[in-house]
């Protein structure tokens, strides 16, 4: 404002020392329109008197006031201030209107997708997550933990598509996840029970026969479970991308050699659900993640080499390694993901435990 009214008091001064053949009146409407495109109509409208009382100063200066040309350059400018004073106006009521709307699209969001705590059973754990739309919190892809009888059980996934189109698919994961995680007193009867909701649901929601599903609409999950007592963690993976195990310094992908086929899409094959078994012990890690991560290309095209990466943080804890991981990310893009990421790393903390049975 203290600019614009610079501008504007300039014209009159200016209109004194200038040759009575060059005016500068046609120069007001530029912080007037500068008002109407970065402020609010009250600031817009003391610009426009300001820039009015201008044009009768500087008409008063050359004894011009009543002339037939300042008269129309009076009219113009106060028809042109009434115009950006209703733009103005209609683009407040607008940006109100999206305000709440955000809200409430934020309000849902952090209920479908609630945030991880730090610490769960015998885990300390960090997170994050990029959705690819901008103003959103969440889109295609998904994670949750939920304290069982014993163990700590997390999922994380990712829907078919990505962005807000997929919010749907998700809200049946999860809500299928966080019913049946404490219901079940193995992961397998865990596993089959969210392919079975999953798939009745996917079928409702878009109009198809879940008993015979196949079907575009499907989910890669990997389904963890960490037991209290137990030096050790268990792994279900529906399809998805192989969880990293940090290790004595070495980064180990866990490849399940008979995965499952993704959620929704359970009929295709005779699944069994057999988890893979592997030693957990205080001071490991692991990083679960989406191809968020592994696809993201830099200019040249080159996929992130998490594995590589990863191999040179082994020493770090969960919050400084979703960090490192984060920033180089971002480094490696030069921009905004192409795609919905999320990334979670866990690390078993000392406690009592029964050992790793040989």
């Amino acid at each position: 404002m203290a600019l614009w009214s610079v501008l504007i008091v300039a014209v009159p001064v200016a209109d004194w020392f200038l040759p009575p053949d060059i005016h500068l009146a046609h120069l007001l409407v530029v912080p007037l329109a500068l008002a109407a495109a970065f402020t609010d109509t009250r600031r817009t409208a003391v610009t426009a008197l300001l820039a009015l009382a201008a044009l009768v100063v500087a008409g008063a200066e050359r004894s011009a006031l009543t002339t037939e040309n300042v008269l129309v350059q009076l009219l113009s400018l106060m028809l042109f201030s009434a115009l950006l004073l209703i733009v103005t106006r209609l683009r407040e009521q607008h940006l109100r209107h999206l305000a709440r709307v955000r809200q409430v699209s934020e309000a849902a969001q952090s209920v479908l997708l609630r945030p991880l705590p730090q610490r769960a059973g015998a885990v300390s754990l960090a997170s994050t997550y990029v959705a690819a739309e901008t103003e959103a919190r969440i889109g295609g892809d998904l994670y949750a933990l939920v304290r069982a009888p014993g163990p700590t059980r997390l999922i994380i996934g990712d829907a078919r598509g990505k962005g807000l189109g997929a919010i749907g698919d998700i809200e049946t994961v999860l809500g299928a996840f966080r019913f049946n995680a404490h219901r079940h007193s193995t992961l397998s009867g865990l596993a089959s029970a969210l392919e079975s909701d999953v798939r009745w649901d996917l079928g409702e929601s878009h109009h198809g026969d879940p008993d015979d599903w196949p079907s575009e609409h499907f989910i890669t999950a990997a389904v963890l479970e960490i037991p209290d007592n137990q030096l050790c963690a268990r792994l279900i993976s529906f399809g998805h991308l192989p969880p990293l195990l940090l290790h004595g310094g070495q980064v180990t992908p866990l490849e399940v050699a008979a995965p499952a086929p993704p959620l929704g899409l359970g009929t295709l094959t005779e699944a069994e659900y057999a988890p893979l078994t592997f030693r957990f012990a205080p001071g490991d890690r692991l990083v679960l993640y989406t191809d968020g991560v592994t696809e993201a290309r830099d200019s040249r095209g080159n996929f992130y080499p998490l594995v590589e990466r990863v191999t040179a943080w082994t020493d770090q804890r969960p919050d400084e390694l979703v960090h490192s991981i984060g920033a180089d990310l971002r480094a490696h893009t030069g921009g905004p993901l192409a795609d919905d990421m999320a990334l979670i790393v866990l690390q078993r903390e000392g406690a009592r435990a029964r050992a790793w049975p040989r």
